[in-house]
C-alpha cells in the first residue's frame, strides 16, 4: 500500500512532492508566523522546564494530521501532541495501518528562544519499517527527504554521510541529562575519552541531518519517542550511515529498545561509539 502511494505503478514520485508541500504548508501557516512572536500564554510546560509545547506545535500537528491522512486514505497519525493527550495513540505503531509519525516542532526550546535550530519531522511507516521521511527546517530553508532504498537528498541534491577523518576525535551529540536514567548517564559518560568529544544535542532532527550530511560524526540518545527518531534514522541510513542500540540490534520505532542507542556516519563509527557506551555502562 505504501509503495503504491509513494511511486504508483509507473514510478510516479508525485506523492512525495505532495507530502513535502503539506509539510511546507503547515510550517508556513502555523509555525513561522509564531516564530519570535510567541506570547506567554502560547507556551506550556508539559513535564518540566525542558519539555515545552507551544500553540505552534499543537496547530501544526492538527494541520498535518488533516493533510497527510487526506493524501493517504486509511492512514493514521502518531504525533507528539496527540500522544501527550492520549497515550494509547502510540499503539498505532504496532498496527496494520500506514502511520504518519509527526513531530510538528522538533527543538521547541530553540523555537521558544527565537532561534533557527528547529524543524518539522514527518515519517511514513508500516509494520515497524520506515519507508520515507521529511525533515524541514523552515527558518534555515532546508528540506531533507529520504526514501527507503532510494537515497537521501537535501534541497533536492543527494547527500552522503561519508566517514570521519582517520585519527580524528569523534564529535557526538548526546541526550540532555534530564532524559537519562542513572544507568544511561553512566553509559554516556563512557563517551568522555581521548578520541570522542561529546556535546549536548539540540534539535534531534537537525542532529540527524548533520550526521547525514557529514557535519557530525554520531548521535547517542537515551530516549526513544518515535517522532524524534524515525525521520532521522531513515535519513542517516539512506545517506550511507548506520545505527544500533546498546544491545547491538537495530532501533525499533515501536519502543522497547536497550538504551542509549547511536546513529553514526558509518559502521566503524557506530562500533566505536557503542564500545564507549558499553565501557561507561
Amino acid at each position: 500500500m505504501i509503495d503504491d502511494f509513494l511511486y504508483g505503478t509507473a514510478g510516479d514520485t508525485g506523492p512525495l512532492a505532495d507530502v513535502e508541500a503539506a509539510v511546507r504548508a503547515a510550517a508556513a501557516a502555523e509555525i513561522m508566523p509564531r516564530h519570535r512572536q510567541l506570547a506567554t500564554h502560547d507556551i506550556i510546560e508539559k513535564n518540566g522546564p525542558h519539555d515545552l509545547v507551544t500553540t505552534a506545535d499543537r496547530l501544526a500537528e492538527e494541520h498535518l494530521t488533516a493533510s497527510l491522512t487526506k493524501l493517504l486514505p486509511g492512514s493514521v497519525v502518531v504525533g507528539e501532541e496527540s500522544v501527550h493527550a492520549d497515550p494509547s495513540v502510540y499503539d498505532a505503531l504496532g498496527g496494520d495501518a500506514p502511520v504518519w509519525i509527526v513531530d510538528p516542532v522538533d527543538g521547541t526550546r530553540q523555537f521558544v528562544r527565537g532561534e533557527a535550530g528547529f524543524c518539522t519531522l514527518v515519517a511514513l511507516a508500516q509494520h515497524g519499517e520506515i519507508h520515507a521521511s521529511w525533515t524541514y527546517a523552515p527558518a534555515l530553508g532546508e528540506m531533507a527527504v529520504a526514501v527507503r532504498g532510494r537515497g537521501a537528498t537535501l534541497n533536492g541534491a543527494p547527500i552522503r554521510c561519508g566517514s570521519p577523518a582517520p585519527g580524528a576525535a569523534l564529535t557526538v551529540a548526546t541526550s540532555h541529562p534530564d532524559y537519562t536514567t542513572d544507568a544511561q548517564k553512566r553509559a554516556l559518560l563512557g563517551l568522555n575519552t581521548d578520541d570522542i568529544a561529546p556535546r549536548p544535542c539540540g534539535s534531534a532532527g537537525l542532529e540527524y541531518l548533520a550526521v547525514a550530511r557529514g557535519a557530525l560524526d554520531a548521535v547517542a540518545f537515551s530516549w526513544e519517542y518515535a517522532w524524534d527518531h524515525a525521520a532521522g534514522l531513515l535519513l542517516v541510513a539512506e545517506a550511507g550511515g548506520a545505527h544500533t542500540t546498546l544491545s547491538g540490534v537495530p532501533f525499533r520505532i515501536a519502543g522497547g529498545n536497550d538504551l542509549p542507542f547511536t546513529a553514526a556516519r558509518d559502521e566503524a563509527t557506530v562500533l566505536r561509539v557503542l564500545t564507549a557506551l558499553r565501557a561507561g555502562g
